[in-house]
């Protein structure tokens, strides 16, 4: 197992020869550290994860909700990962066409 970098638990799942590992591949990590909450599981070895922000209107001096995406990669390691889970995201070099970011950390609990 090797050290990311990043203060994170170390996973407990099994690893199945997954070169796009950060834990137990040859994936480096750097650049940002996102968290949000699963939305979609569709894919294979691939997640979509939500993020809320706000972000202040000053010509109606309101706020305003908004709402991304990002895809990433979910090595077998981490483990179990369901819908409305919390979960850590680290940039990597461009896995596909959409996938940048790596699931690091499972952080649980259903939102």
């Amino acid at each position: 197992m090797r050290d990311i970098g990043v203060d994170v638990k170390m996973p407990s799942g099994e690893w199945d020869g997954d070169e796009n590992c950060p834990f137990f591949g040859s994936l480096r990590l750097r650049g940002q550290v996102l968290e949000g909450i699963v939305a979609k599981l569709g894919m294979q070895g691939t997640i979509i994860i939500e993020r809320n922000n706000v972000r202040y209107m000053k010509k109606y001096e309101r706020y305003e909700k908004r709402t991304g995406t990002v895809a990433a990669h979910l090595p077998s390691c981490i483990g179990e990962v369901a819908l409305g889970d919390r979960v850590k995201v680290m940039e990597c070099r461009p896995l596909s066409k959409t996938v940048s970011f790596c699931v690091i950390e499972n952080i649980g609990g259903v939102a």
